[in-house]
């Protein structure tokens, strides 16, 4: 049996513009044609920075979550501390130490890769660059920017499960790094059995 569906999925841009340029914020309008032929003429994109974003364990078995107003969704939310940055000109790993320190005052010796994923591939370009951060500990005072009002929450990781369960954690890249975390530290079993228990 041979699979009939085409070999390239590819969309083919005719035509490209920035339809909005902000040192904060770009969108991109592309001009293009489906492997069917068909061509829509404005597939808007937003044009983002990659994320790095860190899981940080201290050596007290705690996650370092920091709690912060987010205009977006006009929601204060418990994530993990995370940042933008440009990967041509800083390294992934990099970006996510010094996010780390800036946000929390923390710091640790390395970081271990956890996963690169896609945000919103639909309409967006940007990755997320998960970090482990292991023995994290405090170096400094936290260095915030004029928008950051940061508060840090240390939460047990024997305790973190619960928190998920009860919906305190909603911001999908510090789900993500939380899970693939557990699983490297072989304790996501663990916290899906206390997930599923009705």
């Amino acid at each position: 049996m041979t699979d009939a569906r085409p070999t390239d999925k590819h969309w083919k841009i005719l035509r490209s513009r920035l339809a909005f340029d902000h040192r904060w914020y770009k969108v991109r309008q592309d001009c293009v044609q489906l492997p069917d032929g068909q061509v829509v003429e404005d597939y808007f994109v937003s044009v983002r920075p990659d994320v790095a974003l860190v899981l940080p364990v201290t050596p007290q078995q705690e996650i370092v979550f920091v709690r912060q107003y987010r205009h977006g969704a006009q929601q204060v939310l418990l994530e993990l501390p995370a940042g933008t940055f440009d990967p041509a000109q800083e390294a992934a790993d990099t970006a996510a130490l010094r996010e780390l320190q800036e946000e929390t005052g923390y710091s640790a010796a390395g970081l271990i890769p956890l996963a690169t994923l896609y945000d919103n591939p639909v309409k967006e370009t940007n990755r997320i660059h998960l970090f482990l951060a292991k023995d994290a500990q405090p170096v400094g005072q936290q260095q915030l920017d004029l928008t950051e009002d940061i508060e840090l929450v240390r939460v047990p990781l024997a305790t973190v499960s619960r928190r998920i369960q009860a919906g305190e954690l909603q911001v999908a890249g510090t789900l993500a790094a939380v899970y693939l975390g557990l699983s490297y530290l072989g304790m996501l079993g663990c916290a899906q059995s206390k997930i599923e228990r009705p």
